[in-house]
């Protein structure tokens, strides 16, 4: 393609989408287009931003309380999950919660406060909402527009009406009704709205309640007072004034017109504008510094920076600039807010009630979301100070802690640690060893005082590790009975929530999602491994451990196994076995897992006939007889614990499928998933029982995968390549990291 054809096609693109996305208005336009969607256009920020996490919709995620809404917008769906947030889908709920309070008052009335310890998402979560914005702008629902005053230029005026005129621009006498549309030879002057201030503010207050409501009305949308329809009102909407640079500019064309408002509103073009963080357009981020956030400076004193139209000489123009100006009608984010000295930020004591910020030569009328971050330490201080008492009221304070489901906690690191990031192939379970042990520095020994006397002994037994599995799966330890199961797995949400209403809640301490994705990085720089390897990451945890003077949650006292955190590397090394041992096994094609659904099905529909006190047929005689008492037993053997009665039991394990079928009425019974202690006591048995043959296939992967392959037969060599292939396609191993994790196996399992 020639470079001329190539920037033909080009240009012809850009002018059909600056057309096609109504980028140039005047304000006849602008106001045909608000009489079609008032709602969409009679927005305030709060409204907008709520609107974003609405247009990505919601979904219900597994949660320890049982299942919570997720906010899909914080998946960022617009940027190919490049800055998704895993978990904390109650502090979405919480800000979703947040902004409804700020639409139903009319007014951003408040500061959120975002806390929590350092690297729990709090930047996260706000960098999602501004992505979403950014979107959102851009599709034809979330389309913004802001007011600028053009001025033509004094030949066009005198002597070439028409001159650039579009279709629509011009009264039946040959006059202009609009310059909006002038082309840029055609102005002297073109001045826009750092405030970005609403178009609907060229029309006068008085006059805009009345528009807004009709429009409202017409649309079956109330009166904008929330009673006689859902839409809302603003005070900003309904009350609010053009900045001061604009007020003046209406003022003075007011006065050069005779107070003709037509006349004054052919310089008014209404421009569409997007939401931007790189160019701080509706969003921008307050670092911890020194400097004010808004200030004003006088833009006509110099002439010859600007070539004012008559109307305005004798007019003082002041243009704000600073990050409130630069966010308005969007949000502002002060991160680490608590860092800055108390006098750089007093402001927002008014702010954040009034929307107001006094300057100099006028006072800023803004709208905007105020979210603040902290880090707990600094919201601690902040507390202590006097001043603490007059911001109590005006900030809404939102914990973010530390994650405490590792399987969500690894989304984190499967995102960033990949092998082109790392330069390596990531073996099998390498994220989930780190995820695991983050999880288990950040919890906390239950408080068994909290729960009644009949199971405190249960919660003061729960180990780390099985509070672990605990939140994550739902799964209670197969030591305890069917009895005390059921108790435990009632307990969940109770304990989940249980330090929530405390300074040190479960979440504040442990190592954070940054500490374990440096820790990570480190171990792929391992040269005993070819492979990011789980084994290198235990390694590198192991070393994290000794470095106390860095990280100060290795400080903590240990109690009952709790905060044990070198103890905690050895049980994420046995938890990594038993997933190691299970896929080799699995890859060998022993026992189809199809076996074990057929045995587990066959044992619970006798026990189903036992509980009802019912004959069942006999598949081989197809006589009626009682179920057969001996194979029962058989299967209990293996998988009932130890000392619980064949009778308890059994009923409990008909409970436990009716209590499925309620919460799954239409679906298939997934007994695994119902039962997984019981597959898994029935797998190690009858691996126990062939520990010898196990033994002999992994030596034979082994020698397959050294020198030593010759030693082999043909049908050894054929069933290790079978073996090696299913750990490839169902579980990404290659042969380096398979050889590694085989070794390792043998060496403390089966030496």
């Amino acid at each position: 393609m020639e470079a001329k054809g190539y920037l033909q096609e080009v240009g012809a693109q850009v002018s059909a989408d600056f057309i096609k996305n109504r980028s140039i208005l005047s304000f006849e336009e602008y106001l045909t287009l608000f009489f079609a969607d008032p709602r969409g256009q009679a927005r305030n920020a709060a409204q907008y931003l709520r609107d974003v996490m609405d247009h990505y919709g919601t979904e219900q995620v597994p949660h320890p309380t049982g299942t919570i809404r997720r906010f899909k917008v914080f998946d960022a769906p617009s940027t190919g999950r490049d800055g998704r947030v895993a978990g904390q889908e109650e502090v979405q709920n919480a800000l979703y919660r947040l902004l409804g309070n700020f639409v139903r008052a009319g007014r951003i009335n408040k500061l959120i406060m975002l806390h929590g310890p350092n690297g729990s998402a709090k930047s996260s979560l706000v960098n999602a909402l501004k992505q979403g914005m950014e979107d959102y702008s851009r599709q034809p629902q979330g389309a913004l527009y802001r007011i600028a005053w053009v001025f033509p230029s004094e030949k066009l005026i005198k002597g070439s009406i028409g001159f650039g005129e579009r279709p629509g621009t011009g009264s039946g006498d040959g006059e202009l009704t609009t310059f909006a549309h002038l082309d840029a030879e055609s102005l002297d002057l073109r001045m826009p709205c750092e405030l970005r201030d609403h178009p609907l503010f060229a029309v006068p207050p008085s006059e805009r309640r009345g528009l807004l409501e009709g429009a409202l009305k017409k649309k079956g949308l109330g009166n904008g007072d929330g009673e006689t329809g859902d839409f809302i009102l603003s005070d900003y909407l309904r009350d609010g004034e053009l900045c001061a640079k604009c007020r003046r500019i209406y003022t003075a064309l007011l006065n050069a017109y005779g107070g003709d408002f037509l006349k004054v509103l052919r310089h008014v073009q209404v421009e569409r504008f997007y939401v931007s963080r790189r160019y701080q357009v509706g969003t921008v981020t307050v670092e911890p510094q020194m400097s004010v956030d808004a200030a004003a400076q006088q833009i006509s004193a110099d002439r010859t920076q600007l070539n004012l139209p008559a109307a305005l000489h004798s007019t003082v123009l002041f243009e704000p600039h600073g990050p409130l100006v630069h966010a308005n009608r969007g949000l502002i984010e002060y991160a680490d807010l608590l860092k800055r000295p108390l006098e750089a930020f007093k402001y927002l004591l008014g702010f954040s009630e009034t929307s107001e910020v006094p300057l100099e030569p006028f006072v800023l009328q803004l709208d905007e979301v105020l979210i603040a971050s902290s880090n707990e330490k600094h919201l601690s201080a902040f507390k202590e100070l006097p001043d603490f008492a007059s911001f109590k009221g005006r900030i809404e304070l939102v914990r973010v802690p530390y994650l405490r489901r590792y399987k969500v906690e690894q989304e984190i690191y499967d995102a960033q640690i990949t092998p082109t990031s790392v330069g390596k192939h990531v073996s099998p379970h390498a994220t989930e060893v780190a995820a695991m042990w983050a999880v288990l520095t950040r919890l906390k020994k239950p408080i068994p005082d909290r729960y009644p006397p009949n199971v405190k002994p249960l919660v003061d037994q729960v180990a780390p590790v099985e509070k672990l599995h605990l939140y994550q799966e739902g799964g209670a330890p197969g030591r305890l009975s069917t009895a005390n199961t059921k108790e435990l797995l009632k307990l969940r949400e109770e304990m989940y929530e249980e330090s929530e209403s405390y300074p040190n809640y479960e979440g504040r301490s442990g190592a954070s999602a940054r500490e374990i994705k440096t820790a990570l990085f480190n171990a792929a720089q391992n040269p005993d491994y070819k492979c990011l390897h789980a084994l290198a990451v235990l390694e590198e945890l192991q070393s994290l451990c000794k470095d106390k003077s860095v990280y100060e949650f290795l400080l903590q006292e240990v109690m009952d196994g709790y905060h044990d955190h070198e103890s905690f590397v050895r049980v994420v090394e046995g938890e990594y076995l038993d997933r190691v041992d299970s896929e080799v096994r699995d890859s060998m094609g022993l026992v189809s897992e199809g076996q074990y659904r057929e045995l587990v099905e066959r044992y619970i529909q006798s026990v189903s006939h036992w509980v009802r006190g019912e004959k069942m047929r006999n598949r081989v005689t197809g006589e009626s007889e009682k179920p057969d008492e001996a194979r029962m037993a058989e299967v209990e053997a293996i998988v009932m614990p130890q000392g619980e009665a064949a009778a308890d039991f059994r009923r409990g394990l008909i409970a436990s499928i009716g209590a499925h079928r309620l919460d799954n009425p239409e679906g298939v019974m997934d007994y695994p998933r119902i039962f997984p202690d019981m597959f898994k006591r029935l797998r190690d048995h009858y691996f126990e029982e062939r520990k010898r043959v196990l033994r002999k296939n992994k030596e034979n992967v082994l020698k397959y995968l050294s020198e030593d392959r010759n030693q082999l037969s043909p049908r050894e060599q054929s069933q290790v390549q079978g073996t090696l292939k299913t750990m490839a396609e169902r579980y990404g191993y290659c042969e380096y990291c398979a050889k590694d994790a085989i070794l390792f196996l043998m060496r403390q399992r089966y030496a």
